[in-house]
């Protein structure tokens, strides 16, 4: 076994086949490259069968079959593979490829993330934590690519790398991270929408945050920053994080991609499509947080944004109900009725405090 230095935590909440998809094709690309890591799966009490799907595929009681729409070939890994699952306290399997967390509850994001953490944590061997979206897929030149940039041994607070859409594969949705309009909090996207194979690389040094479906973090950060704020619960939290980081510095792999699906769960916004209420909400939420946290003095021109954004949906799309989640989520008024029966009683408590 190679030494494993590199932990994975992928957060599934009704994920289906795709954590199943992210899981098989970050090992199968691993065992290619030589690199030795672990996963953490944190099931956020989904209510499909997206547990029975990773259980089936561990035991080998489902032959794994790579979609034929991938843009890359995975050889898949021999089965059964030890699954050990439990609580948040699940102890840590050494052995283990894969383990499975149930945390009892949709915890958001942020919640997910940390909870991956923390058993990740208890690997003292560990030196970087990988936050992986469950509708993406690694390549096996991906990690390739990671293993030579961290024998460099080059010192990073947060690290990330291409994140690519699925469809179309060429087509860039984030390179590494993204900048912080200053007046508007408004998160900003490297190179969104370019095409990959003629759009050089983003620089770190032009970044002020790190995409959080693609994020590495060093064990030095961890150990100084600590986790990822829970209480935007969606949206923000990696830019908080990345905010907190100190003199740890940004970094960008050269040759780490990623191909995301993206907006399967919350549906979050393509280049196509407009994001749904639910997710339009809690963007705009989780941006008027970041802005009071960090940025006090540009909270008059970030609501003046709210505004001519909420009027935008009305007027141009033709979408009331995405104004509506728009105000509600930046001006603190609460989550519509429809996002609060979507969450349930225990998620609300999580995400509002009540």
């Amino acid at each position: 076994m190679e030494n494993i230095s590199v932990g994975v935590v992928i957060v599934a909440f009704n994920s289906g086949q795709e954590v199943v998809d992210c899981t098989e094709s970050v090992l199968a690309a691993a065992r290619a490259a030589g690199l030795g890591l672990r996963v953490v799966v944190v099931d956020n009490a989904s209510g499909d069968d997206t547990v029975a799907r990773l259980r089936d595929w561990a035991s080998g009681a489902t032959s794994y079959l790579p979609a034929e729409t991938l843009p890359f070939a995975i050889d898949p890994l021999p089965k059964p593979l030890s699954l050990p699952e439990g609580g948040p306290e699940l102890a840590p399997a050494p052995e283990a490829p894969v383990a499975l967390i149930h945390s009892g509850a949709n915890r958001g994001f942020a919640g997910g993330v940390n909870t991956g953490l923390a058993y990740l944590a208890r690997f003292s061997d560990l030196r970087h934590m990988w936050v992986l979206n469950p509708d993406s897929v690694v390549p096996p030149e991906s990690l390739v690519a990671l293993k030579a940039e961290l024998a460099r041994g080059e010192s990073y607070g947060l690290m990330g790398g291409r994140v690519t859409y699925l469809d179309p594969p060429d087509m860039i949705q984030i390179d590494g991270g993204g900048r912080v309009n200053r007046r508007t909090g408004v998160s900003i996207n490297s190179n969104l929408g370019a095409s990959h194979a003629t759009t050089p690389s983003a620089r770190a040094e032009d970044m002020d945050f790190i995409m959080g479906a693609n994020v590495i973090a060093s064990r030095a950060f961890y150990d100084s920053v600590g986790p990822m704020r829970e209480d935007y619960f969606l949206y923000y939290e990696e830019v908080d994080w990345a905010m907190r980081r100190g003199d740890l510095p940004l970094a960008y792999c050269e040759g780490l991609r990623i191909y995301h699906l993206a907006g399967t769960a919350i549906g979050s916004p393509t280049l196509s499509k407009l994001a749904s209420p639910f997710s339009l909400y809690f963007k705009h939420r989780g941006r008027m947080m970041f802005v009071r946290r960090f940025l006090p003095g540009a909270r008059l021109s970030a609501y003046a944004y709210t505004l001519a954004y909420a009027a935008r949906c009305v007027l141009r799309d033709r979408q009331p109900k995405a104004a509506a989640a728009v105000l509600r989520g930046a001006l603190g008024l609460g989550a519509p009725q429809a996002i609060r029966d979507r969450l349930g009683p225990e998620a609300c408590r999580i995400a509002f405090g009540k």
